[in-house]
């Protein structure tokens, strides 16, 4: 279910966050944090305009109430006029993370054999999707 608040001020962001299924999130925010393919990239008001390729981990968002994370699972970023908007393929709520499920995956990716380039990509894109999972999951509140 999304979380809706579209009300933003001069010292605030909106944020949303759609994936090809729904809108995850709708909200102001103080400060959002996104994990680019490059690093972690940090989006304040007044930011200015800017494009960018998602990498797999940690989204978060900081609003009045507190700190918002999510896995984001690779997509893209924009930024103009105060509003930030994620396009992911999945955004997995920090608390909705299953732990186990993703241990099991990065196992799973990391005995892939890999040959050739359309399986080596396939298997490094999975080993950093679960690697991403598992930061998130236990990352400190």
């Amino acid at each position: 279910m999304a979380e809706h608040s579209h009300t933003t001020t001069d010292s605030s962001l909106r944020c949303v966050v759609v994936t090809p299924e729904a809108t995850v999130v709708d909200t102001a925010a103080e400060f959002v944090a996104v994990p680019m393919i490059d690093g972690e990239y940090g989006i304040a008001p007044g930011h200015s305009p800017v494009i960018g390729r998602l990498g797999y981990g940690e989204l978060r968002i900081r609003t009045g109430s507190g700190v918002k994370r999510f896995f984001a699972d690779g997509g893209f970023v924009q930024v103009a006029n105060d509003v930030v908007s994620v396009l992911t393929n999945r955004a997995i709520a920090k608390e909705r993370i299953d732990f186990v499920a993703a241990t099991e995956l990065l196992a799973t990716a990391l005995a892939r054999p890999a040959v050739g380039d359309e399986q080596l990509t396939f298997r490094e894109r999975a080993i950093a999707q679960a690697r991403g999972q598992l930061r998130v999951a236990t990352r400190f509140a």
